[in-house]
């Protein structure tokens, strides 16, 4: 193996320092006494209390929770599907439309896909809140979990699928016994990940809500156009480590799935022998 030059270990520190620095900040001055969020006042949670107090914040993350796992769920089932067709249908006729109907959202500008969902809305007469904040999300996360989904079908052994339906299984059967398990771990990914998207999304949610439906990220907006208040540190603390264990928990069950997988594998190996 190469060993790290230091101009490698330099760029690295540079890097990580950038990117998770400022959070490192953040998540230190949400204990912070003071007002003023860029002057240290000793260590308090008073901001922690005063935060689950505010019932905007509270109903703004209520409401965002609802429609990521809603839109998350809906993304992962039409993702999954999509995902199928495109891998196991081989060519058909519209393949190269459907195709690029999937995929437009990851390279489509989100005020472009923002506003034409929103002229959808009004021409179909689809009162603004939490359902069309909910379908929004749910058409430009599905093509993030189209891509996962398809990643792991292309190398999945269908000679596995042709065992189970030898064995008397239907396709949809064998779709959901043996092919689904398998693929799991990119299903649970492409979950996690529409659902991340989904709770991190400002400017297409800001296009098709209403006043009923407003989400964390916009209340988070309004307010720091305002001035960055001590409460939004200690709501950013909370966000931050919300995702960190979602991260943790799917990394461990992935591993502990590959570690199953791998003991199967050689206990199979061990009785052929």
């Amino acid at each position: 193996m190469r060993r790290f030059s230091w101009f490698n270990v330099t760029s690295l520190t540079l890097g990580f320092a950038f990117l998770y620095l400022p959070m490192v900040i953040l998540v230190i001055y949400s204990f912070n006494a003071s007002q003023l969020v860029t002057v240290w006042g000793g260590f308090s949670t008073r901001w922690y209390g005063e935060l689950l107090r505010d019932e905007a914040f509270l109903d703004a993350a209520w409401v965002t929770i609802r429609v990521a796992v809603a839109s998350s769920t809906l993304a992962t089932v039409l993702g999954t599907l999509a995902a199928v067709v495109l891998v196991r249908m081989g060519r058909f006729p519209g393949r190269t439309l459907f195709s690029g109907m999937i995929y437009a959202p990851l390279v489509m500008p989100e005020v472009i896909t923002g506003l034409s969902l929103l002229l959808l809305f009004i021409g179909i007469g689809l009162d603004r809140g939490i359902l069309t904040v909910v379908l929004a999300h749910t058409t430009f996360s599905m093509c993030y979990v189209s891509v996962v989904v398809s990643s792991r079908l292309a190398t999945f052994d269908r000679a596995l699928e042709e065992a189970a339906l030898d064995l008397g299984c239907t396709a949809a059967q064998a779709f959901r016994l043996v092919t689904l398990p398998i693929i799991a771990p990119a299903v649970i990914s492409g979950w996690l990940l529409a659902f991340t998207l989904s709770l991190d999304d400002l400017v297409i949610a800001s296009f098709t809500t209403g006043p009923s439906a407003t989400t964390l990220p916009i209340k988070i907006f309004s307010s720091v156009r305002l001035g960055v208040s001590p409460q939004i540190n200690a709501l950013s603390t909370i966000l931050i480590g919300f995702v960190t264990v979602g991260v943790i928990a799917a990394s461990l069950a992935t591993k502990r799935r590959a570690v199953l997988a791998e003991r199967d594998q050689r206990a199979a190996e061990r009785a052929e022998a």
